[in-house]
C-alpha cells in the first residue's frame, strides 16, 4: 500500500555563520504531523490495540460505577439478567495529530468505534450497541531538572461530548427498556474504562515510536574507512513540526573521533517543511566532512600502459610536444601517481553543486625511477550528483575538470602546463573519477515505517530550494532488492 508521501532529504548547505543569536544546528531531522500519525498508528497496531478494546471489562465497569447509593440494588438486579456483555468488534478510525494554537504542542486524537453485544436468559435476541468515543492526548517537550529534554505524551483522556452509544437494531418494548438501562450505565462507565485501559497502550505506543526515531538517528553512516554517527541533542516542536536536533561525530578507521559537530545555540534557525512530510537537514560543514571522507584521500598508483594503454599513448603524444627525448623515456612500466592534497570545497554556483579539490599528479617514466619526470598541481572541480541503489544514497561526480594546472617541479625543464590540460583531464577522468564514484556510497538511516510496517525508499528526484540548499525527494515506493535508480543531479531548476 503506497501513500502519497514525499519524504524530503534536505542537504542544507547552510553557512555556519551566526545570524544575530541564531545558529543552524549541525543536523536536524524534521517530522510533520503526517509522519508522527503514521508511525504512532503503526506502533498501536503492533501493540494490538484493537484486542485491548475487545477485552474491555464492560460488565465489571458498570457494576463499579453503580455500586452504592439508593439505586445500587436496582442496578444489581438489572445486571443479574445479563449473561454476558463484551465488545465484539473495535477499530480506531483515522488517527489524528494536529498542532495546537501555541504551535509548541501537538494534539493526538484517536476516535474509537466499537460494537458491543449482550444477551439475557429472558430473550434469545443478542442486543448490539454501537459505541463511539474519542481519546485525546498532548505531545510536548518536557525538560528535566538536568536540562535533558525529551518528547512526552501526557494528559490522556476522553474528549468531552464525543461519547455516543446507540442501538444497532430495533427491539421489542421490554428488551428496549432493558437496553436503555444498560446504555445509561455504560455512559458514565465507558469513558473511565477507556482512559484506564487504552491510555496506557497509547502512551506505550508513543514511547515505541520515540524509541524508533532515536534509534534511526543512531545508525552509523559508513563512509569508506570512516563513518559518521549522529548524536541526539534535544527535540523541538515548532509550528506543528517535530524537530530532532542532532550533533555529528566523524570517526576514522581506528574508531577515534576526528571531527565533532555539536555547536547548538539557544536560538535555533530551524528548517521549514514546505508541505513535505519529512526532511533531514545537514549543515554545510558536516556535508563537506562527509564528502571529504567519501573521496579518496590516499595516493593512487597506476601502471598506465598496462591498465589504460590508450591514455598512455595520448600522454606520450602530449609530452612529445614539450620534449621528444622525455617522451621516448616513457616505457611500458610508466607510472602515474595521484594524490588528493586537501579537504574538498563545496560550492553552489547558479544552481549547480560543485566540489573543488587540490590534486598532485606525478608522472614516472618507469617503475624503477625514484624521481618523476614532472609534478603538476591541479585545481580540479566536479559536478555533484546523487542516485539511489537499493535504498542507499550514492554520491557520485558527473565529470572532473582540471580548471588550473601548476608546474610544481620538472626534470625536463620548464614548460607551460596548459599544454597538458587535455591529457590531465583524461587521466583524472579515467583513474580518479571511477575510484571516487566507486567508493561514494552513503547509507542514510532507514526511513520510518508506514502503517503496514514497510519502510519507504529514497526516490528519484532532486530539486534546489535556494542558493544554499539541496532537496532530495523520498518517494512512497518501498525498498526492494531490484530497486531501480535514477541520477539526481545538482543542476536541477531552482524552486
Amino acid at each position: 500500500m503506497a501513500y502519497p508521501w514525499t519524504f524530503t532529504f534536505l542537504c542544507g548547505l547552510l553557512a555556519a555563520n551566526l545570524v544575530g543569536a541564531t545558529l543552524t544546528p549541525p543536523v536536524v531531522l524534521s517530522l510533520s504531523t503526517e509522519v508522527i500519525k503514521q508511525m504512532l498508528a503503526q506502533k498501536l497496531k503492533n501493540r494490538d490495540v484493537t484486542n485491548t478494546l475487545q477485552q474491555l471489562p464492560l460488565l465489571t465497569a458498570m457494576e463499579e460505577e453503580s455500586s452504592g447509593g439508593i439505586s445500587g440494588s436496582l442496578v444489581k438486579s438489572i445486571l443479574q439478567h445479563i449473561l454476558w456483555l463484551k465488545v465484539t468488534s473495535a477499530s480506531i478510525h483515522q488517527l489524528q495529530v494536529q498542532p495546537l494554537a501555541d504551535s509548541r504542542q501537538l494534539m493526538v486524537k484517536a476516535p474509537l468505534d466499537m460494537v458491543a453485544g449482550f444477551n439475557t436468559p429472558l430473550f434469545k435476541t443478542i442486543v448490539e450497541l454501537h459505541m463511539e468515543v474519542e481519546v485525546q492526548a498532548i505531545i510536548h517537550v518536557e525538560t528535566s531538572e538536568k536540562d535533558h529534554a525529551r518528547l512526552v505524551l501526557s494528559d490522556c483522556s476522553n474528549t468531552g461530548g464525543s461519547l455516543r452509544i446507540t442501538l444497532l437494531h430495533k427491539l421489542s418494548f421490554l428488551l428496549q427498556c432493558l437496553a436503555d438501562k444498560v446504555i445509561s450505565l455504560l455512559m458514565p462507565a465507558l469513558p473511565k474504562l477507556v482512559k484506564s485501559e487504552l491510555c496506557p497502550v497509547l502512551k506505550a505506543g508513543f514511547e515505541d515510536m520515540r524509541g524508533e526515531l532515536l534509534n534511526l538517528t543512531k545508525v552509523p553512516m559508513p563512509l569508506n574507512s570512516e563513518h559518521l554517527k549522529l548524536d541526539f541533542i534535544s527535540p523541538v516542536i515548532d509550528h506543528g513540526v517535530v524537530h530532532l536536533i542532532l550533533g555529528a561525530r566523524l570517526f576514522n578507521s581506528e574508531g577515534k573521533v576526528t571531527k565533532l559537530f555539536n555547536d547548538v545555540g539557544d536560538s535555533l534557525n530551524l528548517p521549514t517543511l514546505n508541505q513535505t512530510p519529512l526532511r533531514l537537514t545537514v549543515r554545510k560543514d558536516v556535508l563537506v566532512a562527509i564528502i571529504a571522507a567519501l573521496l579518496h584521500s590516499g595516493k593512487l598508483t597506476v601502471l598506465l600502459d598496462s591498465v589504460l594503454p590508450e591514455v598512455a599513448r595520448q600522454l606520450k603524444s602530449s609530452i612529445k610536444v614539450i620534449d621528444e627525448t622525455a617522451a621516448e623515456q616513457l616505457g611500458p612500466t610508466q607510472i602515474v601517481k595521484i594524490l588528493s592534497q586537501t579537504t574538498p570545497m563545496l560550492i553552489l554556483d547558479q544552481g549547480n553543486a560543485k566540489v573543488f579539490q587540490l590534486i598532485v599528479l606525478e608522472i614516472f617514466a618507469t617503475d624503477k625511477d625514484s624521481r618523476p619526470l614532472f609534478t603538476l598541481g591541479i585545481e580540479a572541480s566536479s559536478d555533484v550528483q546523487f542516485h539511489v541503489e537499493d535504498c542507499l544514497l550514492v554520491l557520485s561526480f558527473n565529470e572532473i575538470r582540471a580548471d588550473r594546472i601548476h608546474l610544481m617541479n620538472s626534470d625536463i625543464g620548464l614548460f607551460n602546463p596548459k599544454l597538458l590540460n587535455n591529457i590531465t583531464t583524461e587521466i583524472l577522468t579515467s583513474i580518479l573519477l571511477p575510484n571516487e564514484n566507486g567508493a561514494s556510497l552513503c547509507c542514510l538511516f532507514p526511513a520510518p515505517q508506514d502503517i503496514e510496517g514497510r519502510r519507504f525508499s529514497l526516490s528519484c528526484l532532486c530539486l534546489h530550494v535556494g542558493p544554499l540548499s539541496f532537496i532530495f525527494q523520498l518517494s512512497s515506493e518501498h525498498c526492494s532488492n531490484s530497486a531501480s535508480s535514477r541520477k539526481l543531479s545538482g543542476s536541477s531548476s531552482w524552486k
